[in-house]
């Protein structure tokens, strides 16, 4: 496999959480870039190829709706999982609607994370 199938853009304005989420993918052999806010998510997607992003939905300048949204017109086959600490079934139908890949609710744990990469066939 090569590396670009292993790599992950993780999008939170926390650099504690995008920390965690970094080491966590770690465990299981994944490299991931960090942006700290949708534009720059964009703006690395355009430089980079990725096989998986994860996104918060709460975040300055550009939400992680309006980056699911985005996402999905400009690379439709990648997939987008949202991190959210205030879901709702509200929340999760409008993230549903806009194509979202998955849902992670805070706090996540390991298994958590294992299980979204094997959703994804990231994992043998």
């Amino acid at each position: 496999m090569q590396n670009d199938a292993r790599r992950v853009l993780i999008v939170d304005d926390n650099p504690n959480m995008s920390n965690l989420l970094s080491d966590m993918l770690e465990v299981f052999e994944f490299s991931s870039q960090r942006a700290a806010d949708g534009e720059e998510a964009l703006s690395l997607l355009n430089q980079n190829e990725f096989s998986l992003l994860i996104t918060d939905l709460r975040m300055p300048k550009m939400s992680g709706l309006e980056l699911l949204k985005t996402v999905k017109d400009k690379y439709p086959k990648l997939p987008v999982v949202v991190i959210t600490g205030y879901s709702t079934e509200a929340t999760e139908n409008e993230l549903l609607s806009a194509k979202a890949d998955g849902f992670l609710n805070k706090p996540f744990r390991m298994n958590d994370i294992e299980t979204v990469l094997r959703k994804f066939a990231l994992m043998d």
